[in-house]
């Protein structure tokens, strides 16, 4: 069984190890901070705890506390009901019971405790074709990036579509994507897709608008898409060498208002709007809080630009549940239907993605990307404002690639309230993210295990870890894993503490290893039988710097230029140790066979080369991890990073396009020579 401590003396550590392997004590006055915000919450008394959690198979055993005799009634999942008493010191040992969420009520005369029973897997689901020992490969995509003829300036889920048949025919068996979360209409400036608005919700902003029924009946919005202005602008942002995201929300924001007018003209038993109808009840509360955060957020800013988020609203509208949002909800009730409609439109394009993946019977299929945490102001912390501790943000130590550490400005969930809760709102998170998908990538996934708070106004380095109840959260993934038969990978790099390691590797979450730091000794990289099965590799990721970047130490110089390397000493020795994992790399690809001999080792100095490019795929696709995700960049042979960790203003992240359009790139012999390499080499057995 699986319990949680609700004391914050052990929640937070008061040392932990650090990247060179040495043990840190956190300062006194993050240690008194800490104390004071994580405090106990406010609990209902109860003989029971909020929620207890068995894997499946396990006796489910509770200790009430009880001072007189009570009855008992336990209620499944699916409706069935068993009951019965229990006395004070006696142990209540509950009918066996399958996966699921059940509720247990122990009714004394002057109380009535709750308990949520949760039954889990011991592991989380697996593709057959992984079970069965393939190895399969895929194109990790930051969908924003992808440029074609058919888009308004940023990848949209119509170019999804099309990238999903095209990968599907050339062998692969996912797309992987980065977080699709929604963001800020308003805001369009705002473009981290890992500083969100909401997890729960989409990017609008991947709408094809062109796809829109509505937009394509709509005789203003047909007249207004045929204006030269409206051409130019478009022109302008599709052929930007950065998302222009001011100009993409502007002109698909009138675009989808002119379909609205549209689809408000359709008849109320119309099937579409009876779909509609459905998603919107389906969504609930939290739903219509996007929304309304969505409206209330482009009202506000249209009064005054500097207002970005709900911290900055008047003080009547930073709670969602008071009299002027109320009021603002029914004056303004077709702004707020427009959003919803919005995210209608987002799912339901999605879905489509999805249905494409399932038609070319592509083996995991769409593959998506939680985020750590959300934005300070957004939609979620508006709408769970007791969930989130907002003096603090979440982020990591100095290391030895980010001596200054890194602040990433979220804000951590309260473990304890989520505990209280009986871990709700990561049950709904899981749900949202697992839907039309056939596999899940946590982004730092040690988040499961401890996440390093900063207390507000402080430096990344003043920080702490904060311990969070792992086995709970890891059984309810298995189990919400399983259900929606999503499979899971944990972004584990950086530093991994060895307690998590075994968890995650126990409960079928997959390892994610990056090239760049799989280097075993001086002369040598990770050979490819030694790759461990459970995994999934890559070359590079959207943190780090392409495969040509990395060759070439673009980052270290980008780095240096941007003040994130501020002792030179170190950088110096940066880039000697990346000119000495060149050199072990080379010795690598040509002692597997992957390089022609030919090209010299010596001080790590071999400019990079197509050869060099192609070699790299096939070191990598011979691995024996279980998946393998490739870059556009890497096809590509790009230099430009698409996020520099660490800064803000000074690097345009999030924006950098991928060099070719969709149809070029896959109307290129050579890349789809590569990818069929690929392909062949994946699916050759011992």
């Amino acid at each position: 069984m699986t319990m949680t401590t609700l004391n914050p003396d052990t929640l937070i550590a008061p040392e932990y190890i650090d990247a060179h392997g040495k043990p840190r004590r956190i300062p006194a006055a993050t240690a008194q901070w800490l104390h004071s915000v994580i405090q106990p919450p406010v609990a209902t008394p109860s003989a029971l705890p909020p929620v207890a959690i068995f894997r499946h198979g396990e006796a489910a055993v509770l200790q009430p506390v009880l001072s007189t005799a009570a009855t008992w009634e336990l209620t499944s999942e699916a409706g069935e009901r068993w009951s019965g008493e229990c006395q004070p010191d006696e142990t209540l040992t509950l009918p066996a019971l399958p996966e699921g969420y059940h509720q247990l009520t122990l009714t004394q005369p002057v109380l009535l405790s709750r308990c949520s029973l949760i039954i889990a897997p011991s592991r989380c689901y697996e593709p057959p074709a992984l079970l069965a020992g393939d190895k399969l490969w895929g194109c990790c995509v930051q969908l924003y990036t992808v440029r074609s003829q058919h888009n308004w300036g940023i990848g949209d889920f119509g170019d999804l579509r099309r990238m999903a048949a095209e990968i599907a025919q050339r062998g692969g068996a996912f797309i992987g994507l980065n977080p699709l979360h929604a963001l800020f209409p308003a805001n369009p400036d705002g473009a981290s897709p890992y500083s969100p608005s909401s997890r729960r919700w989409l990017n609008v902003l991947y709408i094809d608008i062109n796809s829109v029924e509505d937009f394509r009946l709509s005789d203003a919005a047909q007249a207004w898409w045929q204006q030269p202005d409206t051409q130019q602008r478009l022109a302008a942002a599709r052929d930007s060498e950065w998302v222009d995201y001011p100009a993409v929300t502007a002109l698909k924001l009138e675009g989808l208002r002119l379909a609205w007018r549209q689809f408000r003209r359709r008849a109320p038993d119309e099937p579409v709007m009876q779909e509609f109808d459905a998603f919107v009840k389906a969504g609930g509360q939290s739903l219509l809080s996007q929304a309304l955060f969505d409206a209330l957020q482009a009202h506000q800013r249209a009064k005054n630009p500097a207002l970005f988020g709900w911290k900055s609203w008047p003080e009547a509208y930073q709670h969602p549940d008071s009299a002027a949002v109320l009021a603002f909800r029914i004056e303004h009730s077709d702004e707020v239907r427009f959003y919803l409609w919005l995210q209608w439109l987002a799912a339901s394009q999605f879905a489509a993605c999805w249905a494409v993946c399932c038609a070319q019977q592509m083996p995991v299929g769409l593959y998506r990307d939680l985020a750590v945490g959300v934005a300070q102001d957004g939609a979620e912390t508006w709408r769970e404002r007791d969930l989130y501790c907002l003096q603090a943000s979440v982020g990591a130590p100095p290391d030895i690639l980010g001596p200054l550490g890194q602040n990433w400005g979220l804000p951590p969930m309260d473990p304890q309230i989520l505990t209280m809760r009986a871990f709700t709102p990561w049950i709904e998170l899981l749900r949202a993210n697992m839907r039309d998908c056939g596999a899940l990538r946590i982004d730092h996934v040690m988040a499961l295990l401890r996440l390093w708070w900063i207390p507000q106004y402080e430096s990344a380095a003043e920080g702490a870890y904060v311990h969070y109840p792992v086995d709970a959260l890891l059984a309810i993934l298995a189990l919400e894993s399983q259900r929606h038969r999503c499979m899971v990978i944990g972004e584990d790099l950086g530093t991994v503490p060895e307690a998590i390691v075994a968890k995650l590797r126990d409960s079928g979450v997959y390892s994610y290893k990056v090239l760049y730091f799989e280097q075993t000794g001086k002369r040598a990289f990770r050979t490819p039988e030694a790759w461990p099965r459970q995994a999934m590799t890559v070359v590079t990721t959207h943190d780090m710097p392409t495969l040509r970047g990395w060759w070439q130490s673009d980052d270290l110089t980008l780095g240096s230029r941007l003040g994130l390397y501020p002792d030179k000493a170190i950088l110096a020795g940066l880039y000697r140790e990346r000119a000495a994992a060149k050199k072990a790399l080379l010795h690598t690809l040509q002692q597997q066979g992957a390089l022609a001999h030919r090209y010299p080792r010596q001080r790590g100095r071999a400019p990079m080369r197509r050869a060099i490019n192609r070699a790299v795929h096939r070191l990598v696709a011979a691995s024996n991890s279980a998946l393998l995700g490739l870059q556009p960049e890497e096809w590509l042979d790009m230099e430009q990073p698409v996020n520099v960790p660490g800064t803000v203003d000074s690097y345009p992240n999030w924006r950098r396009k991928l060099r070719l359009s969709l149809e070029a790139m896959f109307a290129d012999e050579g890349i789809t020579h590569l990818l069929q390499e690929v392909s062949r080499i994946r699916q050759q057995r011992p």
